[in-house]
Protein backbone atom coordinates (compact mmCIF):
# COMPACT_ATOMS: atom_id res chain seq x y z
CA UNK A 1 0.00 0.00 0.00
CA UNK A 2 1.47 3.38 -0.74
CA UNK A 3 1.69 6.68 1.76
CA UNK A 4 -1.64 8.18 -0.50
CA UNK A 5 -3.31 4.81 -0.21
CA UNK A 6 -3.02 5.36 3.32
CA UNK A 7 -5.47 8.46 3.17
CA UNK A 8 -7.95 7.00 1.22
CA UNK A 9 -6.54 8.18 -2.18
CA UNK A 10 -6.35 5.63 -5.24
CA UNK A 11 -3.07 4.23 -6.71
CA UNK A 12 -2.32 5.82 -10.08
CA UNK A 13 -0.16 5.22 -12.68
CA UNK A 14 0.97 8.04 -14.23
CA UNK A 15 1.22 7.39 -18.10
CA UNK A 16 0.79 11.56 -19.09
CA UNK A 17 4.20 12.92 -18.12
CA UNK A 18 5.88 15.44 -15.59
CA UNK A 19 2.59 16.90 -14.70
CA UNK A 20 1.90 18.79 -11.72
CA UNK A 21 -1.74 17.46 -11.01
CA UNK A 22 -0.45 13.82 -10.76
CA UNK A 23 2.96 15.44 -8.67
CA UNK A 24 5.10 15.51 -11.29
CA UNK A 25 8.14 13.25 -10.26
CA UNK A 26 8.76 10.57 -8.45
CA UNK A 27 12.30 11.90 -7.13
CA UNK A 28 15.29 9.23 -7.03
CA UNK A 29 16.49 7.79 -3.28
CA UNK A 30 19.15 10.17 -3.08
CA UNK A 31 16.85 12.86 -3.57
CA UNK A 32 14.59 11.42 -1.23
CA UNK A 33 17.20 11.11 1.32
CA UNK A 34 18.11 14.83 0.94
CA UNK A 35 14.33 16.34 1.48
CA UNK A 36 14.71 14.21 4.70
CA UNK A 37 17.78 15.46 6.33
CA UNK A 38 17.03 19.28 5.65
CA UNK A 39 13.58 18.72 7.08
CA UNK A 40 15.37 17.65 10.39
CA UNK A 41 17.86 21.03 10.62
CA UNK A 42 17.59 24.05 10.77
CA UNK A 43 19.26 26.78 8.59
CA UNK A 44 19.04 30.74 7.95
CA UNK A 45 16.93 30.55 4.70
CA UNK A 46 18.17 33.56 3.65
CA UNK A 47 21.78 32.64 3.24
CA UNK A 48 20.21 29.50 1.99
CA UNK A 49 18.71 31.70 -1.04
CA UNK A 50 21.87 32.66 -2.10
CA UNK A 51 24.01 29.82 -1.48
CA UNK A 52 21.66 27.87 -3.54
CA UNK A 53 21.42 30.65 -6.08
CA UNK A 54 25.45 30.23 -6.81
CA UNK A 55 24.30 26.30 -7.22
CA UNK A 56 21.68 27.07 -10.04
CA UNK A 57 24.26 29.81 -11.64
CA UNK A 58 26.85 26.53 -11.97
CA UNK A 59 24.75 24.40 -13.96
CA UNK A 60 22.62 27.04 -15.73
CA UNK A 61 25.46 29.07 -16.86
CA UNK A 62 23.56 32.59 -15.41
CA UNK A 63 25.17 34.70 -13.02
CA UNK A 64 22.89 33.61 -10.32
CA UNK A 65 19.56 32.01 -9.67
CA UNK A 66 16.46 32.24 -7.26
CA UNK A 67 14.90 29.01 -6.22
CA UNK A 68 11.13 28.85 -5.82
CA UNK A 69 8.38 26.77 -5.59
CA UNK A 70 7.65 26.16 -9.33
CA UNK A 71 7.53 27.77 -12.66
CA UNK A 72 4.78 29.35 -11.59
CA UNK A 73 5.69 30.88 -8.80
CA UNK A 74 8.68 31.74 -10.90
CA UNK A 75 6.67 33.47 -13.22
CA UNK A 76 4.40 36.01 -10.38
CA UNK A 77 8.56 36.62 -8.89
CA UNK A 78 9.96 37.72 -12.42
CA UNK A 79 7.23 39.68 -13.13
CA UNK A 80 7.28 41.51 -9.57
CA UNK A 81 11.31 41.71 -10.30
CA UNK A 82 11.05 43.53 -13.40
CA UNK A 83 8.62 45.80 -12.16
CA UNK A 84 9.63 46.88 -8.65
CA UNK A 85 13.24 45.56 -8.51
CA UNK A 86 14.62 45.75 -5.46
CA UNK A 87 12.91 48.62 -4.37
CA UNK A 88 11.10 47.84 -1.14
CA UNK A 89 8.40 50.22 -1.20
CA UNK A 90 7.65 48.67 -4.63
CA UNK A 91 7.55 45.66 -3.73
CA UNK A 92 5.24 45.86 -1.18
CA UNK A 93 2.61 47.79 -3.03
CA UNK A 94 2.45 44.79 -5.34
CA UNK A 95 0.35 43.80 -7.02
CA UNK A 96 -1.01 47.43 -7.37
CA UNK A 97 2.46 48.98 -9.91
CA UNK A 98 0.62 52.23 -11.26
CA UNK A 99 2.67 54.96 -11.97
CA UNK A 100 5.83 52.95 -12.74
CA UNK A 101 6.83 50.53 -15.84
CA UNK A 102 4.26 47.58 -15.52
CA UNK A 103 3.45 46.18 -18.83
CA UNK A 104 4.91 42.87 -19.74
CA UNK A 105 4.68 42.05 -23.62
CA UNK A 106 3.25 38.46 -24.54
CA UNK A 107 2.44 36.91 -27.85
CA UNK A 108 -1.16 35.78 -28.47
CA UNK A 109 -0.55 32.49 -29.28
CA UNK A 110 1.72 32.49 -25.78
CA UNK A 111 -1.31 33.36 -23.84
CA UNK A 112 -1.95 30.15 -22.51
CA UNK A 113 -3.78 28.10 -19.72
CA UNK A 114 -1.31 25.72 -18.25
CA UNK A 115 -3.19 24.24 -15.19
CA UNK A 116 -3.61 27.98 -14.80
CA UNK A 117 -3.84 31.20 -16.97
CA UNK A 118 0.04 32.72 -17.71
CA UNK A 119 -1.43 35.79 -17.85
CA UNK A 120 -3.01 35.61 -14.55
CA UNK A 121 0.64 34.68 -12.67
CA UNK A 122 2.27 37.55 -14.57
CA UNK A 123 -0.88 39.87 -13.51
CA UNK A 124 -0.16 38.57 -9.36
CA UNK A 125 3.15 39.54 -9.86
CA UNK A 126 2.02 43.43 -10.74
CA UNK A 127 1.80 43.24 -14.37
CA UNK A 128 -0.49 44.26 -16.90
CA UNK A 129 -0.06 42.10 -19.53
CA UNK A 130 -0.22 43.47 -23.40
CA UNK A 131 -1.22 40.40 -25.70
CA UNK A 132 -0.10 41.11 -28.93
CA UNK A 133 -0.87 40.04 -32.74
CA UNK A 134 -3.73 37.22 -32.91
CA UNK A 135 -3.43 33.35 -31.63
CA UNK A 136 -1.83 32.25 -35.25
CA UNK A 137 0.16 34.92 -36.37
CA UNK A 138 2.27 37.76 -34.72
CA UNK A 139 4.32 40.07 -36.74
CA UNK A 140 7.81 41.33 -35.38
CA UNK A 141 5.92 44.54 -35.86
CA UNK A 142 3.48 43.60 -33.13
CA UNK A 143 6.32 43.30 -30.73
CA UNK A 144 7.79 46.35 -31.56
CA UNK A 145 5.22 48.70 -32.08
CA UNK A 146 3.91 47.28 -28.36
CA UNK A 147 7.21 48.29 -26.41
CA UNK A 148 6.06 51.95 -24.84
CA UNK A 149 7.56 53.98 -21.98
CA UNK A 150 5.26 51.78 -19.72
CA UNK A 151 7.07 48.33 -21.07
CA UNK A 152 8.74 46.28 -18.40
CA UNK A 153 9.49 43.29 -20.09
CA UNK A 154 8.82 40.69 -23.13
CA UNK A 155 7.64 37.46 -22.36
CA UNK A 156 8.19 33.84 -24.07
CA UNK A 157 6.39 30.89 -23.37
CA UNK A 158 8.55 27.61 -24.50
CA UNK A 159 6.09 24.84 -24.26
CA UNK A 160 4.14 22.22 -25.90
CA UNK A 161 0.85 24.29 -24.49
CA UNK A 162 1.59 27.23 -26.91
CA UNK A 163 0.90 27.53 -30.71
CA UNK A 164 4.39 26.32 -32.39
CA UNK A 165 3.79 27.99 -35.63
CA UNK A 166 3.18 31.89 -36.47
CA UNK A 167 4.54 32.63 -33.82
CA UNK A 168 7.84 34.92 -33.50
CA UNK A 169 10.99 33.07 -32.44
CA UNK A 170 13.18 33.78 -29.67
CA UNK A 171 15.78 35.46 -31.38
CA UNK A 172 13.36 37.97 -32.67
CA UNK A 173 12.55 38.69 -29.18
CA UNK A 174 15.97 39.09 -27.97
CA UNK A 175 16.58 41.47 -31.19
CA UNK A 176 13.62 43.24 -29.93
CA UNK A 177 13.97 43.57 -25.98
CA UNK A 178 18.13 44.34 -27.09
CA UNK A 179 17.07 47.42 -28.98
CA UNK A 180 14.29 48.45 -26.82
CA UNK A 181 16.60 48.23 -24.07
CA UNK A 182 14.32 46.10 -21.69
CA UNK A 183 14.71 42.48 -20.83
CA UNK A 184 13.11 39.30 -21.63
CA UNK A 185 12.32 36.79 -19.85
CA UNK A 186 11.61 33.08 -20.85
CA UNK A 187 9.42 30.82 -19.18
CA UNK A 188 10.98 26.87 -20.19
CA UNK A 189 9.24 25.49 -17.39
CA UNK A 190 9.15 22.15 -18.46
CA UNK A 191 12.32 22.31 -21.10
CA UNK A 192 15.51 19.76 -20.66
CA UNK A 193 18.21 21.89 -21.64
CA UNK A 194 18.77 24.15 -18.51
CA UNK A 195 21.57 26.34 -20.19
CA UNK A 196 20.64 27.18 -23.85
CA UNK A 197 17.88 30.22 -23.47
CA UNK A 198 20.69 31.91 -21.02
CA UNK A 199 23.68 31.41 -23.72
CA UNK A 200 21.12 32.81 -26.06
CA UNK A 201 20.85 36.11 -24.12
CA UNK A 202 18.16 36.03 -22.05
CA UNK A 203 17.87 38.14 -19.06
CA UNK A 204 15.83 36.00 -16.78
CA UNK A 205 14.75 31.85 -17.42
CA UNK A 206 12.36 29.92 -15.49
CA UNK A 207 12.00 26.25 -14.96
CA UNK A 208 10.30 23.57 -13.12
CA UNK A 209 12.12 21.81 -10.41
CA UNK A 210 9.57 18.50 -10.49
CA UNK A 211 9.08 18.20 -14.55
CA UNK A 212 12.58 17.64 -16.02
CA UNK A 213 14.80 18.09 -13.43
CA UNK A 214 13.22 15.25 -11.75
CA UNK A 215 12.92 17.03 -8.46
CA UNK A 216 10.51 17.77 -5.36
CA UNK A 217 8.14 20.37 -6.04
CA UNK A 218 10.09 23.39 -6.50
CA UNK A 219 11.44 25.27 -9.21
CA UNK A 220 13.99 28.39 -10.24
CA UNK A 221 14.55 31.40 -11.85
CA UNK A 222 18.29 32.02 -13.11
CA UNK A 223 20.06 35.31 -15.41
CA UNK A 224 21.02 38.13 -14.87
CA UNK A 225 22.41 38.78 -11.18
CA UNK A 226 20.77 42.20 -11.00
CA UNK A 227 17.78 40.89 -11.59
CA UNK A 228 18.10 37.53 -9.74
CA UNK A 229 19.18 39.99 -5.96
CA UNK A 230 15.26 42.05 -7.08
CA UNK A 231 13.83 38.14 -7.84
CA UNK A 232 15.10 37.05 -4.57
CA UNK A 233 13.44 40.45 -2.92
CA UNK A 234 9.86 39.80 -3.98
CA UNK A 235 10.26 37.44 -0.82
CA UNK A 236 9.53 40.39 1.45
CA UNK A 237 5.92 40.98 -0.75
CA UNK A 238 4.33 39.02 -3.41
CA UNK A 239 6.61 35.97 -3.30
CA UNK A 240 6.19 35.65 0.70
CA UNK A 241 2.84 32.96 0.15
CA UNK A 242 4.93 31.46 -2.04
CA UNK A 243 8.20 30.98 -0.88
CA UNK A 244 10.34 27.25 -0.73
CA UNK A 245 11.35 25.57 2.47
CA UNK A 246 14.88 24.75 3.42
CA UNK A 247 13.67 20.91 2.72
CA UNK A 248 11.90 22.07 -0.67
CA UNK A 249 15.29 23.67 -1.79
CA UNK A 250 18.32 21.53 -0.46
CA UNK A 251 15.75 18.25 -2.67
CA UNK A 252 15.66 20.75 -5.71
CA UNK A 253 19.63 21.52 -5.46
CA UNK A 254 19.97 17.62 -4.87
CA UNK A 255 18.27 16.95 -7.97
CA UNK A 256 19.68 19.51 -10.15
CA UNK A 257 23.07 18.67 -8.73
CA UNK A 258 23.06 15.10 -10.60
CA UNK A 259 20.59 16.37 -13.60
CA UNK A 260 23.51 15.87 -15.95
CA UNK A 261 24.87 12.74 -14.81
CA UNK A 262 21.67 11.15 -15.37
CA UNK A 263 21.70 8.37 -17.54
CA UNK A 264 19.82 8.80 -20.83
CA UNK A 265 16.90 6.98 -20.90
CA UNK A 266 15.19 7.93 -24.09
CA UNK A 267 16.37 4.73 -25.76
CA UNK A 268 15.02 2.55 -23.29
CA UNK A 269 12.05 4.29 -22.83
CA UNK A 270 11.75 4.17 -26.95
CA UNK A 271 11.96 0.34 -26.24
CA UNK A 272 9.04 0.46 -23.57
CA UNK A 273 6.26 1.94 -25.98
CA UNK A 274 7.33 -0.58 -28.69
CA UNK A 275 7.09 -3.04 -26.71
CA UNK A 276 3.26 -2.11 -25.46
CA UNK A 277 2.27 -1.02 -28.89
CA UNK A 278 3.31 -5.03 -30.14
CA UNK A 279 1.38 -6.12 -26.88
CA UNK A 280 -2.19 -4.35 -28.17
CA UNK A 281 -1.46 -5.39 -31.81
CA UNK A 282 -4.66 -7.28 -33.13
CA UNK A 283 -7.15 -5.45 -30.20
CA UNK A 284 -9.97 -4.54 -32.13
CA UNK A 285 -10.29 -0.56 -32.54
CA UNK A 286 -6.91 0.06 -31.79
CA UNK A 287 -3.53 0.98 -33.57
CA UNK A 288 -0.65 2.28 -32.32
CA UNK A 289 2.39 4.29 -33.34
CA UNK A 290 5.60 6.41 -32.36
CA UNK A 291 5.62 9.92 -31.96
CA UNK A 292 7.92 12.06 -30.72
CA UNK A 293 7.23 15.00 -28.49
CA UNK A 294 5.55 17.97 -30.02
CA UNK A 295 8.20 20.12 -28.69
CA UNK A 296 11.78 17.65 -30.38
CA UNK A 297 12.48 16.28 -27.32
CA UNK A 298 13.48 13.22 -27.31
CA UNK A 299 10.60 11.63 -26.00
CA UNK A 300 8.88 9.45 -27.63
CA UNK A 301 5.03 8.28 -26.58
CA UNK A 302 2.89 5.73 -27.94
CA UNK A 303 0.15 6.73 -29.55
CA UNK A 304 -3.50 5.21 -29.64
CA UNK A 305 -5.85 6.04 -32.37
CA UNK A 306 -9.19 4.01 -31.08
CA UNK A 307 -11.59 3.87 -33.80
CA UNK A 308 -14.66 3.99 -31.97
CA UNK A 309 -16.71 2.01 -34.40
CA UNK A 310 -14.68 -0.90 -34.09
CA UNK A 311 -13.53 -0.58 -31.12
CA UNK A 312 -17.55 0.34 -29.70
CA UNK A 313 -16.20 2.98 -27.61
CA UNK A 314 -14.41 6.45 -28.38
CA UNK A 315 -11.08 7.56 -26.89
CA UNK A 316 -13.75 9.50 -24.23
CA UNK A 317 -14.78 6.27 -22.90
CA UNK A 318 -11.64 4.07 -23.01
CA UNK A 319 -10.13 6.94 -20.83
CA UNK A 320 -12.63 7.34 -18.29
CA UNK A 321 -12.98 3.23 -17.30
CA UNK A 322 -8.62 3.97 -17.13
CA UNK A 323 -9.28 6.72 -14.84
CA UNK A 324 -12.36 4.87 -12.59
CA UNK A 325 -10.33 1.97 -12.29
CA UNK A 326 -7.91 1.16 -9.54
CA UNK A 327 -5.04 1.99 -9.91
CA UNK A 328 -6.00 5.07 -11.98
CA UNK A 329 -4.14 4.97 -15.10
CA UNK A 330 -3.57 8.72 -16.53
CA UNK A 331 -2.72 9.18 -20.21
CA UNK A 332 -2.20 11.95 -22.24
CA UNK A 333 -5.10 13.11 -23.75
CA UNK A 334 -4.64 16.59 -25.81
CA UNK A 335 -5.81 15.48 -28.95
CA UNK A 336 -8.61 12.88 -27.40
CA UNK A 337 -11.22 14.68 -29.34
CA UNK A 338 -9.37 12.94 -32.63
CA UNK A 339 -9.35 9.71 -30.86
CA UNK A 340 -6.01 9.75 -29.78
CA UNK A 341 -4.67 8.61 -26.45
CA UNK A 342 -0.67 8.59 -25.86
CA UNK A 343 1.49 6.90 -23.51
CA UNK A 344 4.46 8.93 -22.03
CA UNK A 345 7.09 6.49 -20.67
CA UNK A 346 8.95 8.94 -18.77
CA UNK A 347 6.55 8.99 -15.21
CA UNK A 348 6.02 5.38 -15.29
CA UNK A 349 7.60 2.84 -12.72
CA UNK A 350 8.75 -0.66 -13.55
CA UNK A 351 6.95 -3.22 -15.00
CA UNK A 352 3.75 -0.44 -15.38
CA UNK A 353 3.75 -0.56 -19.43
CA UNK A 354 2.37 -4.20 -18.42
CA UNK A 355 -0.58 -2.78 -16.60
CA UNK A 356 -1.77 -0.65 -18.99
CA UNK A 357 -2.08 -3.15 -21.81
CA UNK A 358 -3.94 -5.56 -19.70
CA UNK A 359 -6.50 -2.50 -18.85
CA UNK A 360 -6.49 -1.54 -22.27
CA UNK A 361 -7.10 -4.81 -23.57
CA UNK A 362 -9.70 -5.24 -21.02
CA UNK A 363 -11.81 -2.31 -21.40
CA UNK A 364 -11.84 -3.15 -25.41
CA UNK A 365 -12.76 -6.75 -24.59
CA UNK A 366 -16.24 -5.51 -23.02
Amino acid sequence: MSIFEQYGCKKVINASGKMTALGASAVAPVVADALRTAAMDYVDVSELLVAAGKVIASVTGAEDGCPTTGAAAGTAIAAAAVIAGTNLSLIESIPNTNGVPNEIIIQKGHSVHFGAPIIQMLSIGGAKVVEVGQANHVEKEHIADAVTDRTAALFYVKSHHAVQKGMQSIETMLAIAKEKGIPLIIDAAAEEDLRKYIAMGADLVIYSGGKAIEGPTSGMICGRASLIEACRAQYKGVGRPMKIGKEGIIGFLTALQRYDDRPDESQQQLERMKWLIEQLKGTPGVTGTILQDEAGRAIYRAQLAIDAKAAGKTAYDVIRELESGNPAIYTRNHYANLGLINIDPRPLLEGQEEIIVARVKEILAK
